[in-house]
């Protein structure tokens, strides 16, 4: 009965270091400084096309609180290869438009890891609508 004891404590706390770890590289401050070059992030709305995990809601509701009501979109002159988007003329990547407000796009900022990991620059959707992209550095 003893030797179960280690394997009994090691599968309780799993699920807790795992989100600790989660919570420290995606969420903390005490991981990300947003680089002094990069401008403030704007007041009011954005419009972010979201490609990778953030499709995912119970990823959004992680990062910044609430799954929101995404819209299909798709940008066109790209194609998604791992976690960044190439130029291909005849490609389109599929992918989600979020709505989300100033302190929203903050934390998708520091998830993204912007200014180190990302840079955030605005493309134009099929649709015509303008929306942030994160893009690898």
């Amino acid at each position: 009965m003893r030797k179960r004891y280690p394997l009994i404590a090691t599968l309780a706390l799993s699920p807790l270091l795992l989100l600790g770890y989660l919570w420290l590289t995606m969420l903390s401050p005490l991981t990300y400084d947003r680089p002094d070059h990069l401008p403030p992030v704007a007041e009011g709305e954005h419009r972010v096309f979201v490609y990778g995990t953030l499709r995912y809601p119970l990823v959004r509701w992680w990062v910044y609180g609430r799954t929101g009501s995404p819209q299909p979109a798709r940008l066109e002159g790209f194609r998604r290869t791992r976690l960044d988007l190439e130029p291909a003329p005849d490609d389109a990547v599929d992918g989600l438009l979020l709505h989300v407000d100033h302190d929203e796009l903050a934390r998708l900022d520091r998830y993204e890891r912007l200014g180190i990991r990302y840079e955030r620059v605005p493309k134009q959707l099929t649709d015509g609508r303008t929306a942030w992209v994160y893009r690898r550095l």
